[in-house]
């Protein structure tokens, strides 16, 4: 099963590399969906605790780069 997980992580990659080396429209949206279905579903199959990293990572990320107070109105 780990070998799992490496396969998602380089196609979701490459992916990732095909999207910035296109400019053409339609294989840069499908490089950009296929690497979001790939990393979606290597966090599905991941085991807890990576998921717990996963998870504290991004909300990490998301305090580091949102303002203290956002103002819709």
């Amino acid at each position: 099963m780990p070998s799992v997980y490496l396969l998602l992580l380089i196609f979701a990659l490459g992916s990732v590399w095909i999207s910035t080396q296109t400019s053409n429209d339609i294989p840069f949206v499908l490089a950009g969906v296929s690497g979001l279905i790939c990393l979606i579903w290597g966090f599905a199959f991941a085991h807890w605790s990576i998921q717990l990293l996963i998870v504290l990572g991004l909300w990490r990320l998301y305090k580091f780069y949102m303002p203290e107070e956002i103002n819709l109105g």
